[in-house]
């Protein structure tokens, strides 16, 4: 049975076990349950702390697991990024008094504070720089007004808090994070570890595409494919009004209405979007 580890709260708990869901797969009914055994898909769900699950993942306790970058590479395990789920968005970067650095080359031989000093100190270790990283469990804006570092490493949104804090960022991103698959190693082909690859990849698929179905002119409709190529090319069938075709392809969700707009423009009628609830490419 597949041995597979969720957040079990936070920011990535939630859209982790949607996203199952949406996969065809039996979550938890009860947010404290620990444990979800999905029987029809011979899959077992472990509810952990979200810094945890790479530990487990890395040791082999646990065969899959949903956490997120920065925590993959704060533990340090042998655990490797197997899918990004386009959830759960993160940037880290430095931030420091206004006026004190100009540039993240200058970090060296400073005091850093950080609640990720595995992330630290891989770039630390990349770009061949020496700092002293204070490990602190939270708030670490505080850390350089309290004498306690000189700059800070940690997660901006808006930088609302760090200019609160009187501190500025610094230099490009340390890290950009989001909700990933792990694994010890790759899906492979078969089984059922890449049987949810495939699956998640098609949850991803359908939250990107919508269908797009529409009527037009046989003679405009190499134009129109030329809008709506499709993922390998477009659904084609004639009607039963002369001389007119109906067509069917995938487009990028984002780029929906500015094709629609196009398609009306160049003749198309009857222009329909649907919703994808899942796919197979």
């Amino acid at each position: 049975m597949l041995r597979i580890a969720i957040p079990n709260k936070g920011t990535l708990s939630a859209p982790a076990s949607q996203m199952l869901k949406d996969a065809g797969y039996r979550q938890r009914t009860d947010p404290k349950d620990l444990l979800c055994r999905d029987e029809a898909n011979n899959v077992e769900f472990f509810y952990l702390r979200p810094r945890d699950i790479a530990t487990y993942v890395g040791s082999g306790d646990l065969d899959l697991g949903i956490t997120g970058r920065d925590l993959l590479v704060d533990s340090g395990v042998p655990a490797q990024e197997v899918l990004d789920l386009a959830f759960g968005g993160a940037t880290f970067r430095w931030a420091a008094p206004a006026g004190t650095l100009t540039s993240a080359d200058e970090i060296g031989g400073r005091r850093i504070a950080t609640a990720y000093p595995g992330v630290v100190e891989r770039y630390l270790s990349e770009h061949k720089l020496e700092a002293d990283v204070v490990r602190l469990d939270g708030a670490v804006e505080n850390a350089v007004r309290l004498g306690v570092a000189d700059l800070i490493a940690d997660v901006v949104e808006t930088g609302t808090t760090l200019r609160q804090a009187g501190l500025v960022t610094l230099g490009d991103p340390i890290l950009r994070s989001s909700a990933i698959l792990i694994g010890r190693e790759a899906a492979g082909e078969t089984g059922p570890a890449a049987q949810l690859v495939r699956r998640l990849q098609g949850v991803l698929v359908a939250r990107s595409f919508v269908m797009l179905a529409y009527d037009v002119r046989a003679d405009l409709l190499d134009q129109a494919t030329a809008l709506t190529p499709g993922i390998e090319s477009p659904t084609v069938s004639p009607l039963h009004r002369e001389g007119w075709v109906a067509v069917q392809a995938m487009v990028r969700r984002s780029d929906t209405h500015k094709i629609m707009d196009a398609l009306y423009d160049l003749g198309a009628r009857a222009i329909l979007v649907t919703d994808i609830s899942n796919c197979r490419l």
